[in-house]
């Protein structure tokens, strides 16, 4: 493993994860949402910063992601909330394709 490789996790198979959808996966014990939009694909934690609330369960709508529980909003690109009762940001994380697996980088 070289030092470019250092916190890269397997975190699905592309084939899981088809454009417009979310995918709530657990890496290293951390619940993570990936997502697939604009012909890229991002990834935040999965739970949301308001209420105990998995966004994988949530509307994907472009780059914004809706909260089913109290429907908060968050760009998936940033992290950033969009819209209340959420008023702190999503944790993101780097992602990467590497032949046919999703990594997520966990720092």
């Amino acid at each position: 493993m070289s030092g470019n490789d250092v916190g890269w996790m397997r975190a699905a198979v592309r084939g899981d994860l088809a454009e417009g959808e979310v995918l709530g996966v657990e890496v290293a014990g951390r619940s993570i949402a990936l997502y697939a939009a604009d012909d890229a694909i991002f990834a935040t934690d999965n739970i949301c910063t308001h209420a105990y609330a998995c966004l994988s369960d949530g509307w994907l709508d472009g780059e914004v992601i809706e909260c089913p529980l109290h429907a908060a909003r968050f760009d998936i690109r940033t992290g950033k909330v969009l819209d209340p009762p959420a008023t702190e940001d999503l944790k993101t994380y780097q992602v990467r394709v590497v032949g046919d697996e999703i990594q997520v980088r966990l720092d």
